[in-house]
């Protein structure tokens, strides 16, 4: 039984995320708050549809520029919350036809007869939350009692078995102890704490997103700097790894799925698409082994990787942007950030006792290892992709989309760019531009 919901993301149509091709149960939750990121006409609409128990809010946004485009989900149930943090819009044409990434896991209430344990995650979850600034209110749990829905009340749940870091973005100029908790510095932190393989030295990165900013090459090693932070254990610095951007070209969108339609949702200028030193980053999208080479990409990944291995992988809402990640100001003593977003890091250390618990699942709720083998240990897993071949058992593969390494441009290749005339017809024999009902307010 699912008790009450916070859903955060920056397009929603209630038609669709309550209906019977998303989440039917919704309708039956007594309290649920939505944080989103729309204004004037489609709010207005918003204010009218939403059921009579939901909450919507727009978190502050203190510079100009910037959006609310975080998609996380926090979900109450009566063993414990369950935490989501995906890519796609709560809207029917990001969970149709795309390339998209989830993450999920449940953690338990924490036992109010032991000591408060508190962990990474915890604070970066809290912290985050406080800067959504969501009015405060109240719900009665059944079996639970009432509580106070605010930041302070998902501390009551124990995260110490969390499989990933939180890596989020608030907007605003971060400086003192700020300045390491948000954007690309956030980041560059917590790798800086981590050790690696002695194979990820001077090993290249990969950024793969769907809209790119207004970039220079000053960003571009700012933000490569933090990418490549870590040392191998001994010591020795990673190093600063030679970067590729995936990103569809004209060809890859036209016959996609959704032919031209699809780069509606790659929403990148032609001023920032061909800035002439982006050239040498280019990298194709190519999904084969995954069936996703028509599936255009919504999804927002950044890794560090050595042939199927992976130093690091981070599956965020951030794309390519300085107010996405946030530029370094005055001296390096400052970062400014424009917008909200959320992301999971995944290290190679991420197998933990308990992290096999369930909210949903009966057997696995009341197991307290969550049914997994009991164990006290952490167990440092190896990171790999679906095309890694081995025989060693302690790997995570994750559902990496593309293949690696990417395979750079070629002379012929273009990179989309959603403002240009394109008179060759499409998968649906259409030209672009054309009109296209991406975040249209209908519902369905």
């Amino acid at each position: 039984m699912l008790l009450r919901t916070v859903k955060v993301s920056k397009s929603i149509i209630f038609g669709f995320i309550s209906s019977n091709q998303a989440c039917p149960l919704l309708k039956k939750v007594p309290n649920v708050l939505v944080i989103h990121g729309e204004s004037d006409g489609i709010l207005e609409y918003m204010k009218r549809k939403k059921p009579a128990s939901w909450i919507l809010h727009k978190p502050p946004l203190p510079i100009s520029f910037g959006t609310h485009h975080s998609k996380a989900m926090l979900l109450v149930y009566p063993q414990g919350v369950r935490v989501v943090v995906h890519t796609a819009n709560l809207i029917h044409v990001d969970w149709n036809n795309k390339s998209q990434g989830l993450w999920m896991q449940d953690f338990p209430w924490k036992d109010n007869n032991g000591a408060s344990k508190g962990c990474g995650f915890e604070s970066d979850l809290i912290d985050y939350l406080t800067m959504l600034k969501w009015p405060e209110f109240n719900v009665d749990l059944p079996a639970l009692g009432s509580y106070s829905i605010k930041p302070s009340f998902f501390k009551k749940f124990d995260y110490t078995s969390a499989v990933v870091r939180l890596i989020a973005s608030v907007p605003g100029y971060h400086s003192g102890s700020n300045l390491k908790k948000w954007g690309h510095m956030k980041l560059r932190t917590v790798l800086q704490e981590c050790t690696f393989s002695e194979e990820f030295q001077k090993s290249p990165l990969v950024y793969q997103f769907s809209s790119l900013g207004s970039l220079d090459e000053k960003w571009m090693l700012e933000f490569a700097s933090s990418m490549s932070a870590g040392v191998t254990r001994d010591k020795k610095p990673l190093g600063v790894g030679e970067p590729l951007i995936i990103w569809p070209t004209v060809e890859d969108v036209r016959n996609s799925l959704e032919g031209y339609a699809a780069g509606n949702a790659i929403p990148s200028p032609l001023k920032n698409v061909e800035k002439a030193f982006l050239k040498k980053y280019w990298a194709k999208w190519k999904a084969n082994h995954s069936g996703r080479c028509r599936a255009m990409p919504h999804i927002k990944t950044f890794t560090r990787y050595n042939g199927q291995n992976l130093a690091w992988f981070l599956l965020t809402s951030a794309n390519l942007s300085k107010a996405a990640w946030g530029a370094l100001q005055k001296g390096n003593s400052q970062l400014m950030i424009r917008s909200y977003e959320l992301g999971v890091l995944f290290l190679p250390s991420s197998i933990k006792p308990g992290c096999g618990f369930s909210c949903t699942d009966i057997a696995k709720s009341s197991d307290d290892n969550g049914g997994l083998q009991k164990s006290s240990e952490t167990k440092r897993m190896k990171l790999v992709t679906l095309n890694w071949q081995g025989d060693q058992t302690e790997v995570i593969q994750l559902p990496v989309p593309y293949e690696l390494p990417p395979k750079p441009y070629s002379r012929e290749d273009v990179p989309w760019s959603w403002d240009r005339h394109y008179a060759e017809k499409d998968v649906y024999g259409q030209v672009w531009p054309r009109q296209v009902k991406l975040y249209a307010c209908q519902d369905s």
